[in-house]
């Protein structure tokens, strides 16, 4: 598909701005990349990420543009939850059949790898300049030093908003009537954490597994990097008995991972270390509606749908938006307002269903995965779909392991739910759990 060249501004230089950059540049239009903060491959990553788990969406936008064996090499495939229950000898859940895995990748490590692909396919980045406004009828970029300095414009053709949760383009779009917008945080934190490689570059851990200790109304995960250390996240409520504010010095932090972690216990210097010098930071799902201003300026990614982070799916998310629109670019041609009108109304009800099913995974992953009820059913439900793989496939590898529709594992996910509403309610069932009386009762439920 030949596209008639285009001016576009990508506002944001992370993960999805850069992918856009790399599929638009294809089409030979001229492509500008703003980005407020400094060049990422000149600076120390800070301790605000959550390692990334790319799945199936995402290679399969990174493969349409050749890029999926350059990023494969940074990334570790993990096949399996390693599970750490307090009491109980580690323990592991595979993710999906064999051959199936998400893969570990460093945020930092992937960010800068990306840019340099973009660069060497020609895009322009333009670091530590900052956008303040947007002429979103004229598709005008304003850029300066501070908002009440002087300002430059430059005209463009289309601009496409990439820069996160809080983005700007966005924040200008919020003011036109009829503007839909909701953000909801949960009450719920993060912290970075490392357990580093042993003396030999070695992993401490099993380094194919995601790590889960799972702990109630707060948990801890582990995630292997190619150097052997491990990026970890603690998530814990912002106040309360057990909580960020709780733990104020050196000491509590030591008794706290001491009682819930015992098995880190070795690493204790480090985390504690980490605790104090890297930032808590806040979750918030974010949903607005429109995505797109005529045929001038689209939101990609977070600044249209930002989610928690619990289905691992934010990323792959951004890159399924950037995959559809292509695929609607070599529909319409040089009809910008008839793709980006298609793009929003095929993405939003996705988005939406991600945004529900993230935040559900955050449910079961802190209180459920140690609840004796939910392992049964979860036990009961893979038994199942092991005999009959065209009649149940779970939810997890629905959104993790396939690229139908976000929307369809919501729906297909609930009506799962109310069929084992009615399995878990029969008396002795965790006795008769696998017997043919329960199956043959599924296949008639689902029917």
């Amino acid at each position: 598909m030949t596209q008639e060249k285009k001016n576009i501004a990508i506002i944001g230089s992370g993960l999805v701005g850069s992918l856009l950059a790399i599929y638009l540049k294809r089409y030979g239009h001229k492509i500008t990349v703003f980005d407020r903060r400094p060049d990422i491959r000149n600076i120390e990553f800070s301790g605000r990420s959550i390692n990334l788990a790319m799945s199936n969406r995402g290679w399969n936008a990174l493969k349409t543009v050749g890029i999926e064996d350059e990023i494969r090499k940074i990334a570790i495939p993990l096949d399996k939850r390693a599970m750490h229950v307090i009491g109980k000898e580690q323990y592991f859940q595979k993710y999906g059949k064999d051959g199936e895995a998400i893969w570990s990748i460093s945020r930092g490590v992937l960010n800068k790898r990306m840019i340099d692909l973009a660069e060497e396919n020609g895009v322009d980045f333009r670091f530590e300049e900052k956008v303040w406004d947007i002429d979103l009828p004229e598709a005008i970029v304003y850029t300066g030093e501070t908002e009440k300095g002087e300002w430059k414009e430059y005209p463009f053709d289309l601009v496409f908003g990439c820069d996160g949760a809080f983005s700007r383009v966005r924040h200008k779009m919020q003011r036109r009537s009829r503007f839909d917008y909701s953000q909801d945080f949960i009450d719920v934190g993060y912290k970075e954490l490392t357990i580093p490689a042993n003396a030999d570059g070695t992993h401490k851990l099993d380094k194919h597994s995601f790590h889960i200790w799972p702990r109630g109304k707060f948990m801890f995960i582990a995630m292997p990097n190619l150097d052997g250390s491990f990026t970890c996240t603690l998530f814990m409520p912002f106040e309360g008995d057990i909580s960020f504010e709780s733990l104020k010095t050196k000491k509590d932090a030591v008794h706290f991972f001491n009682t819930y972690f015992p098995n880190v216990k070795d690493e204790i210097e480090n985390l504690t270390e980490d605790f104090f010098r890297n930032p808590t930071s806040a979750m918030v799902t974010m949903k607005c509606y429109p995505w797109t201003y005529w045929d001038k300026v689209a939101l990609v990614g977070d600044s249209a749908h930002a989610v928690v982070p619990f289905y691992g799916q934010g990323m792959n998310a951004g890159f399924e938006d950037i995959f559809v629109l292509d695929q609607l670019i070599q529909e319409f041609g040089d009809d910008w307002g008839h793709i980006f009108s298609t793009y929003q109304e095929k993405r939003k009800p996705n988005a939406d269903a991600i945004a529900e099913l993230s935040y559900r995974n955050f449910m079961e992953m802190s209180s459920k995965t140690a609840d004796t009820n939910f392992l049964l059913q979860k036990k009961i439900e893979k038994h199942f779909s092991t005999k009959h793989p065209e009649k149940w496939i779970p939810a997890y590898s629905r959104v993790t392991f396939s690229n139908r529709p976000y929307s369809e594992a919501l729906a297909e996910g609930d009506a799962q739910e109310e069929i084992m509403k009615e399995v878990m309610k029969i008396p002795g069932i965790a006795e008769k759990w696998d017997s043919e009386e329960i199956e043959n009762l599924m296949l008639e439920l689902i029917k």
